[in-house]
């Protein structure tokens, strides 16, 4: 009986390690790098949220010509370690802008030079192309300086190289070869010792005495966070610029009239949203499964629809001689593309459905990010993670495909003419239907008439829909009452609602599919027999456009 409770409890046990290991091991795409697809190091905040390696920004800068803009946000001072053989290897592989990108820097109008003035009225704002949204983010005339360095995500990718052992044990950085094991780090000299070399450099009696030993670390951080302005630290949140300041920033002319919190107002604010839409997410991950399920359905007939498409089309192609091979080739490649982007959407869709799942990367990360007790830290991070959260909170919400895995759109009208072969194309769908103003009415019957546009595909049937106004709003969606399959262009309501206001819409179907809905129209019906009205009223239906 014990040897079986031992057993169970080193299964649970064995399992509760799997489930944190699959944890850290999907967190780790959340911690690399876009430019350099490596684990983050001194990463910037770029003004869209994203980060950056402070190394990948410069190179980008350098990339794009500028020179001299890639501001350290927290220079470090020199260290006794800072040899060429203890640098980041990355930063060996980078190439540095180099003295004949100058004529691009005149051009872009930075530094000094004959014929511009020092400190011009009109400074050029410093572009950076953001990696990760495609987006161009404008840094200011300050360029890199003027970013804040997020000390939580590098303590995040610290605690991931400790639970995961990347990279194996932090040695001495002034050992000679071969070194030992670091014991300790100075955030003063920011290196790492072993015992022995860290009484060396630390002689009993000097100044350097006086340094605390840390945990040995391949990533020195400040304590706190610090304001790239004034290098002072932050104490408040400015919720209109969405941006940590310092007292020395609250007081300029650039947050005057700005809505200004104490950072301790913005860190538990923004916690509790973000503990909360973490809580609703994990709380939820029988529907995250459920629809991923549909979503894995979807593409599978999205795949089956999309072969029964192309071999239709193919058979019709076929039959029409060889004359139209060269339009067959057309008319395969755009189901085909049609078919790839819907499988494209609906495999990001998946993932990022995966990413809400519980031990997942962003879900991961979030927790993480929550053990952070750095307030301002915390908040600059948990910023740009919350709208991640509450962006995907509202896809779970509102959960839909993102394609559709028919493709009726695909079918081909063969009846045309041969002299339209050469415009041959996809049937499509009707175009809007045309209300008819001048012949629809209402009275103790709704009369509503319609036209396709002059170059609108031809429609079977319409579809009239109606619904009341003057009732109250029911939650949820507005529900519409339907007439399916109307034959022609005009459709009669009988009976309805004395004294109510209707709105009507109608759109047309083919054999491609339904088109978009006709602009709504609202009819008012004449109020009940006796009831008291001006004349006009009674006599004449009334039109509400």
């Amino acid at each position: 009986m014990a040897e079986g409770e031992d057993m169970q409890t080193l299964t649970s046990i064995m399992d509760a390690l799997v489930r944190i290991s699959t944890s850290m091991k999907n967190m780790e795409k959340e911690l690399l790098c876009p430019v350099c697809q490596e684990m983050y190091k001194q990463p910037l905040v770029l003004p869209c949220t994203h980060n950056v390696c402070q190394a990948c920004a410069r190179e980008v800068l350098g990339q794009q010509g500028y020179i001299g803009h890639g501001g350290d946000p927290s220079s470090e001072p020199t260290s006794p370690a800072s040899t060429p053989s203890t640098r980041s290897p990355r930063l060996s592989r980078r190439t540095l802008p180099k003295p004949d990108r100058l004529d691009r820097l005149l051009k872009s109008g930075f530094g000094t030079y004959p014929g511009r003035k020092r400190g011009a009225l009109h400074p050029q704002t410093i572009i950076f192309p953001c990696p990760a949204c495609q987006g161009d983010v404008e840094l200011g005339e300050r360029g890199l300086s003027g970013l804040f360095r997020n000390l939580t995500l590098e303590r995040v990718v610290e605690r991931y190289r400790q639970s995961v052992s990347v990279g194996g044990a932090i040695l001495c950085q002034l050992c000679k070869p071969p070194p030992l094991e670091a014991t300790k780090g100075c955030t003063e000299c920011r290196a790492t010792f072993c015992n022995e070399c860290f009484k060396l450099f630390h002689p009993w009696g000097t100044q350097k005495a006086q340094h605390e030993p840390t945990l040995p670390t391949l990533s020195f951080r400040p304590k706190g966070l610090m304001c790239p302005d004034h290098k002072e630290e932050v104490t408040h949140y400015c919720k209109t610029c969405q941006r940590l300041v310092c007292q020395l920033c609250r007081v300029r002319r650039t947050h005057s009239g700005h809505k200004i919190t104490p950072v301790l107002s913005a860190y538990q604010a923004l916690k509790d949203k973000l503990t909360k839409s973490l809580a609703y997410i994990l709380g939820n991950q029988d529907t995250v499964q459920t629809q991923i399920c549909e979503l894995e359905e979807t593409i599978r007939h999205t795949e089956v629809s999309g072969q029964q498409a192309k071999e239709e089309v193919s058979q019709l192609v076929r039959g029409l001689g060889a004359m139209l091979e060269e339009k067959r080739a057309s008319l395969l490649q755009a189901i085909e593309e049609c078919q790839q982007e819907r499988l494209s959407r609906l495999s990001a869709q998946i993932h990022e459905h995966q990413s809400l799942l519980d031990g997942s990367g962003l879900v991961g990360y979030a927790q993480e990010v929550l053990k952070e007790t750095d307030q301002p830290c915390f908040v600059q991070a948990a910023k740009q993670l919350h709208n991640r959260i509450a962006r995907a909170t509202e896809a779970l919400q509102t959960f839909r495909p993102a394609a559709s895995s028919s493709f009726r759109h695909c079918q081909l009208d063969v009846g045309r003419e041969m002299k339209l072969l050469t415009e041959l194309n996809f049937l499509r769908v009707p175009e809007a239907p045309v209300i008819d103003t001048q012949r629809t009415f209402a009275y103790d019957q709704i009369f509503l008439c319609w036209r396709l546009p002059p170059h609108s595909p031809p429609a079977w049937h319409y579809t009239v829909e109606f619904r009341r106004t003057d009732v109250p709003a029911q939650p949820g969606p507005a529900r519409w009452q339907r007439r399916e399959e109307v034959r022609g262009t005009s459709a009669l309501l009988e009976n309805p609602d004395t004294g109510s206001v209707y709105v009507l819409r109608v759109r047309g179907c083919n054999k491609a599919g339904y088109g978009e809905y006709s602009e709504d129209v609202h009819l008012h019906t004449p109020p009940a027999p006796g009831t008291t009205q001006t004349a006009d009223m009674t006599a004449v239906p009334k039109m509400l456009r």
